[in-house]
């Protein structure tokens, strides 16, 4: 199988987040002036497209086949949960629905929103051109043009996709640095969030389709073992491929607080401050109440970005970003 291959990179090692890093990050942005502007401009862009994306989600008169159910899973679910009338399944189809039609279309939102903030360009959507596998770009004064794929999560490529992407940066390249006169091509396939041990490894082997049609000589760093390759294009053209997930790709666009900068702005978007819970609720997820653990932060911890009920809902995104915590 393809994610057997010899120089497939060897098991990634956890992202551990610390817990206390984590806030004091917080309190880092919540104190600069810059950040926090950029945090409250990203909050107000998401809430004007978050409302219109939501509107546009399964209407009133949606019928099944849209939907795309197992009859089985349907069937199963319901003895599992003593439902006696379909009305009871509906309630939970539609919201399932929701999440699986808002994955691709929600990463993308978050691109348009967060790239311009860090200096880059969100790339239109354009079929049949040289920018068409592009989702971000930005051209650096050294000469280095910065080229991005994106994909929302750490499972969305098969080997098809891997594949192309692979052909486009090798028939590509050439044109970017043309198009805007750099002397070397920095790609990235870049993943919004998730980790590079959660993975499919499909996104190494976008790495891989380039090793096999460049001429070995060509090859100025070869992917085997490792999640990155470098080439000469006509013997003039310096070319980078990487691959970046989670946390490395948003080190690279913005620095490093700026994946936390994302959460905060995300969190003041979605979710209204309540009245802290005196008492922890008992979870179905067996880690969440572990997850969401907050005895190690100081009583007197405050920010003016966040109220106290919305220190959960930050440990609960960071959590997606990473293998477990620590502190």
């Amino acid at each position: 199988m393809a994610r057997g291959h010899v120089d497939l990179p060897t098991k990634a090692a956890p992202v551990i987040v610390s817990k206390r890093a984590l806030f004091e990050s917080l309190k880092k942005i919540d104190g600069d002036a810059s950040m926090k502007n950029r945090v409250l401009e990203m909050e107000t862009d998401f809430r004007m497209r978050i409302g219109s994306h939501i509107e546009a989600l399964p209407a009133s008169d949606a019928v099944l086949q849209k939907f795309n159910t197992s009859p089985f899973v349907l069937m199963f679910y319901s003895r599992q949960k003593g439902y006696k009338h379909v009305s009871e399944i509906e309630k939970d189809i539609i919201p399932a629905k929701v999440f699986s039609s808002m994955e691709t279309s929600a990463g993308r939102m978050v691109e348009t929103v967060v790239l311009p903030r860090y200096g880059w360009e969100a790339v239109p959507s354009k079929m049949h051109s040289a920018d068409s596998v592009l989702d971000g770009r930005k051209m650096m004064k050294n000469g280095t043009f910065k080229a991005a794929t994106l994909k929302s999560g750490p499972r969305c490529l098969n080997d098809e996709m891997a594949k192309d992407i692979g052909i486009d940066v090798l028939s590509h390249a050439s044109a970017w640095a043309d198009n805007h006169s750099a002397n070397k091509v920095e790609f990235t396939y870049g993943v919004l969030y998730g980790t590079k041990k959660q993975s499919n490894k499909k996104d190494w082997h976008i790495l891989r389709n380039i090793a096999e049609r460049v001429p070995a000589k060509a090859i100025v760093s070869p992917c085997r073992g490792k999640w990155d390759i470098a080439y000469k294009e006509k013997n003039t053209l310096d070319v980078n491929a990487t691959v970046r997930v989670g946390i490395e790709w948003w080190d690279y666009l913005g620095g490093k607080d700026t994946w936390v900068e994302l959460c905060v702005a995300l969190i003041r978007a979605c979710i209204d401050p309540g009245t802290p819970r005196r008492v922890a609720p008992a979870y179905v997820i067996r880690d969440l109440s572990d997850i969401l653990d907050l005895s190690g932060l100081p009583k007197n911890y405050n920010v003016a970005l966040l109220q106290q009920s919305q220190y959960e809902w930050l440990l609960f995104l960071a959590r997606h970003f990473c293998d477990g915590f620590s502190d």
